[in-house]
């Protein structure tokens, strides 16, 4: 079972938290360049798989994702969780799934809280980005890539209590209460 989404890193300043009695200046890139992440986590040994480019992700991408999930077990069952962006569910993708035996699970709309792989980009951009300045672009791509190679190793023990199957959920509330 994997949990899939996208990250769309953008080049620029990402501050944490500053408290300063003085003016300072904080060193930031001009410019809006994006490095996209298409990710998969697999919810039980929390490897990752992705699909990385610096132009836009589309269903080649996700097709691109699958095969590279396939490849990695074959002739085993395979459920991707996703959100409902429109690229994850074109008729591409769908022929890719069923070509590849791959089962599709979508999220209900408006609902990252269940998808794990959120947790993921969230702990990439404190990692690399926050209070980091990256020269030029190709040290950027780099730093959320020596990030994400840190994933099974130097970061693991910090995975493991931040990718827990514990889901944020709100209970149901009965609404004849509520207008009464």
């Amino acid at each position: 079972m994997y949990f899939v989404d996208s990250a769309h890193f953008v080049m620029g300043a990402f501050l944490a938290t500053l408290w300063s009695f003085t003016r300072i200046f904080v060193k930031t890139s001009s410019g809006r360049k994006r490095f996209n992440v298409l990710g998969a986590l697999n919810a039980v040994t929390l490897e990752l798989v992705t699909v990385v480019n610096d132009s836009y992700i589309n269903a080649w991408s996700v097709a691109d994702l699958l095969q590279k999930i396939r490849n990695l077990h074959p002739g085993e069952k395979i459920v991707l969780i996703l959100d409902n962006a429109k690229y994850q569910k074109c008729h591409v993708v769908q022929c890719a799934a069923n070509m590849l035996n791959i089962h599709l699970l979508y999220l209900p709309a408006y609902s990252p809280n269940l998808n794990l792989i959120e947790r993921v980009w969230k702990f990439i951009r404190k990692k690399s980005l926050n209070c980091k300045y990256y020269e030029n672009f190709d040290l950027f791509k780099s730093g959320i890539g020596e990030c994400i190679s840190k994933f099974k190793s130097e970061y693991n023990e910090e995975l493991k209590t931040l990718l827990t199957w514990s889901f944020q959920t709100f209970p149901k509330e009965d609404i004849r209460e509520k207008a009464a």
